[in-house]
Order: structure tokens, then C-alpha cells, then sequence
């Protein structure tokens, strides 16, 4: 599927009336794997790069050129609509611009630009300092300014919630709304009231992280059409590695872990065998 085909998969859901949740993927067979179970959409997160790339706390220490060549290598040969977390563009306005062009070039269907100060800055008195409005406005517009392709979605994401009350909450959304971006993604969001209030000022297409008190249905009738889950593969991925290697510097045998195994024919659909199979008979003879 071509990334343009995937833009608009993910627009057409953006447009309708489900709420849909994405696959968390962070590399090229854990894409495949999602795909094989039936997932059409996906999302790579910054904290999901830092943690798989560097093994560190979600503190944006990777690079946009970590972030961009590993979507690449997702979107090499995958059919999901990617959706990634762009952090706050890796720097101003400008630094936002470069980071749709690279992201737009590697494939993904959409990416989101948050308004949190990062990198964290010294004397900094809360998690969740947020940039200024005008700030953040003028990030979006040169996000907006730097897309090539219009079916690329930018969302911009608010963590409002978590800093301020829902009054400044609903202030940023509709400024940020007003610049054209094409979703609104806020975190924090816990009672209906703050979803109508969101929903009321910005009339878009609604992403949330995890809504733990709210029912997906309620959450399709305000207009939330992507439901994050938070990333329990990349913690399920991890304890399997520490319990398998754990069997195995023990002593253990490794055929005891065959049923926590990926099946050789699994293995070959996971990783195309098939069609390099063909292609080495057709290329190689």
C-alpha cells in the first residue's frame, strides 16, 4: 500500500463515526506482527523509541534522525497507517518544519506536535511546564507550512490537563484548532464534561491517551475517533526477554521454551520468506 493510500485510510477514520486503537510498533517485524493479527493502524511514540533505541526514560534524549530512520525502516514494507509521536518537533518552529519533511519522507500517516518545554529546562517547577500559546500556534503554522502532502495529518497535542484547569485547557485547543491542524490529541482527559467542553470549542477529530473511567462508545459519540492504550507490547516484549534469558543463563534448556515461541512457519510469515523464497529462484535461479 502506498503511503499516500495509507493518509487517507486514516483520514477516512478521522471522518467516521468508530473510535479506533492503534498497534504500538516499534521496529519492522513487530509492524508485521500487527499487521498478521488484523491492526490497519499504528503508532511509534517517543517514549517507545527512547526505551527501545536507548533504554531510557521518556525524556526525548533520542534525536529526530534516531526517531525518522527508524520509521523508515518501519514503513519500508509495512501497510499500516503509522501514526508517530513527534515530542515537541526536536526544537522551534523551525527545528518543527524539518521534522515534518523527514517524518512526511519516511511514511508515516500522521504525527502529532505537543506543547510541553522540552528539553526539561533547569529550575523548571513542574512535569508538565507547557509552552506558551503564541508559541505553540506558530509551531503548528510552520508544521502546516512544511507538509507537502495535504493528506498528511498533523495533530497537535495539548497536555493541558495535566498542567492547568479545563477553562485553559479548552483556550489552547481552540487556538491551536484555529491554525488548520487537522486533529486535536489531548492527555488527561478523564470526565465526560471535558470531553464535551473539547469537543464544543474545537469541532475536530479527537485523539486521547488511555480514558480509563470512559467507555469507548462515549468517547465515538464526542468525537474521539483514536484511542491510545498506553505501549503494553514493548513491556510485554521486555519481561519475555528477561524470562527467557533468565531460563537460559540459568542452565535451562532452551527446548523448554518452545511454547513461548514464535513457530518456525510463523517466523516465515512474519519476515515474508515466502516472497524472497520466489525471489531467489527467479533472480538467483
Amino acid at each position: 500500500m502506498s503511503h499516500a493510500a495509507q493518509r487517507q485510510y486514516l483520514r477516512s477514520v478521522l471522518a467516521g463515526d468508530r473510535c479506533l486503537s492503534p498497534a504500538t510498533v516499534y521496529d519492522a517485524l513487530s509492524a508485521r506482527v500487527a499487521e498478521a493479527v488484523g491492526f490497519r493502524l499504528g503508532i511509534f511514540a517517543g517514549s517507545v523509541c527512547a526505551a527501545i533505541e536507548l533504554a531510557v526514560p521518556d525524556l526525548v534524549l533520542q534525536t529526530l534522525t534516531e526517531f525518522a530512520d527508524e520509521v523508515r525502516r518501519i514503513m519500508r514494507d509495512s501497510n499500516l497507517s503509522l501514526i508517530v509521536d513527534a515530542d515537541t518537533g526536536y526544537g522551534n518552529a523551525l527545528n518543527v518544519m524539518r521534522t515534518v519533511q523527514e517524518l512526511e519522507h519516511a511514511g508515516v500517516a500522521a504525527l502529532t506536535i505537543e506543547d510541553l518545554v522540552m528539553p526539561q529546562r533547569f529550575g523548571a517547577t513542574g512535569e508538565f511546564d507547557l509552552v506558551s500559546i503564541a508559541e505553540m500556534t506558530a509551531k503548528l503554522r510552520a508544521a502546516l507550512q512544511a507538509r507537502r502532502d495535504p493528506a498528511l495529518v498533523i495533530a497537535a497535542r495539548t497536555a493541558a490537563l495535566k498542567g492547568e484547569d479545563t477553562t485553559r485547557a479548552v483556550e489552547r485547543a481552540r487556538a491551536y484548532a484555529q491554525t488548520g491542524v487537522d486533529a486535536i490529541f489531548i492527555t488527561g482527559l478523564k470526565k465526560l464534561a471535558d470531553f464535551d467542553a473539547v469537543r464544543a470549542a474545537v469541532g475536530l477529530p479527537i485523539i486521547v491517551g488511555t480514558a480509563p473511567e470512559v467507555e469507548r462508545e462515549d468517547l465515538a459519540a464526542r468525537g474521539v475517533r483514536i484511542l491510545l492504550q498506553g505501549h503494553p507490547p514493548v513491556r510485554a516484549v521486555a519481561r519475555a526477554l528477561r524470562e527467557v534469558y533468565a531460563h537460559l543463563h540459568a542452565g535451562g534448556d532452551p527446548a523448554e521454551l518452545k511454547p513461548k515461541l514464535a513457530t518456525p512457519q510463523e517466523m516465515e510469515q512474519f519476515t515474508a520468506a515466502a516472497r524472497y523464497a520466489a525471489a531467489l529462484r527467479d533472480y538467483l535461479g
